[in-house]
């Protein structure tokens, strides 16, 4: 059984549920775009699950704080980071990941 989620359930459930700090507006629409593009282009509908999108994708407000939970030397770089996930840019400097 399937629901239809638009951007404002999406956002409502982050918004005023327990994790309301996994990511911020910006962010919540980037992931969302990003989900609605993958749904088309694998033309397969993805369950809306969001506390497993909690656990499965990180945002980050720079590059600076990727490095808090990942190896300056081994990602120095955006394009290093897409090499082994999904990358999410948002705003000037913000993105969000894929876990990995």
């Amino acid at each position: 059984m399937y629901d239809t989620i638009d951007f404002n359930n999406f956002n409502d459930w982050f918004k005023f549920g327990n994790y309301t700090n996994n990511f911020s507006y910006d962010g919540r629409k980037a992931l969302f775009d990003y989900l609605e593009e993958l749904e088309e282009d694998t033309g397969e509908n993805i369950k809306f699950d969001p506390i497993a999108l909690c656990c499965e994708y990180s945002e980050y407000e720079n590059i600076q704080a990727f490095w808090q939970d990942y190896s300056q030397e081994d990602y120095p770089t955006i394009e290093k980071i897409q090499d082994n996930t999904s990358v999410i840019e948002f705003n000037k400097n913000s993105f969000i990941i894929q876990q990995f």
